[in-house]
């Protein structure tokens, strides 16, 4: 019973993570191409390459207001924090 458990949680753990849908899209891409590939495991690689790289590209746009928002909190701190030299003095 304890295996049964096992296998749930490391499936979990891939529906969480993404990995999992991922994995469908390109499975479903390899199925509906009208023209098979010659090895199913470079289109594999070359597919989830593309997802992994269209995924970077929208963390990195999530991420650069996030950049800019911590920037101007850091200044605004910054503002507010004492100069090194007098914290040394006290």
């Amino acid at each position: 019973m304890a295996h049964y458990k096992a296998a749930i949680s490391k499936r979990e753990c891939w529906e969480k993570s993404g990995a999992l849908n991922m994995l469908t899209k390109v499975l479903v891409a390899l199925y509906e191409e009208p023209k098979k590939p010659s090895s199913a495991v470079e289109f594999l690689k070359h597919h989830l390459g593309a997802l992994l790289c269209l995924e970077l590209a929208e963390m990195k746009e999530k991420n650069e207001p996030i950049v800019e928002e911590n920037k101007k909190v850091k200044a605004k701190l910054a503002q507010y924090e004492l100069p090194q030299e007098e914290k040394y003095a006290e």
